[in-house]
């Protein structure tokens, strides 16, 4: 069963979010990601466990690598909730068109 994390809570943290962009140009084993900061293995492995049981990223093992690939599941809460705040913007700005349209 996937641990509930808040998305804002994992993204919130700028290591993550960088991860996430790496991603977005590579599929990259840990060993090689974690090449990307300067932090202990152990403090990338952490990073990639919250990003993973977020849905953020899956883990696939090949032999003795594991890669670690984008997953859209963590972002769809995200989006969900940008959503809201868009369409409340949308409709408000047609209103005031409206609005100045009839004047």
């Amino acid at each position: 069963m996937r641990q509930t994390l808040d998305a804002f809570q994992v993204i919130a943290d700028p290591s993550r979010r960088q991860m996430l962009h790496l991603l977005t140009k590579e599929t990259y084993n840990i060993s090689s990601l974690a090449d990307n900061f300067e932090m202990s293995r152990p403090a990338v492995s952490k990073h990639i466990g919250i990003l993973e049981a977020a849905g953020f990223i899956t883990i696939k093992d090949v032999g003795r690598e594991r890669f670690c690939t984008l997953s859209q599941d963590g972002f769809i809460g995200l989006r969900k909730w940008l959503t809201h705040f868009d369409d409340f913007w949308n409709k408000k700005l047609s209103n005031l068109d409206t609005i100045l349209k009839h004047k």
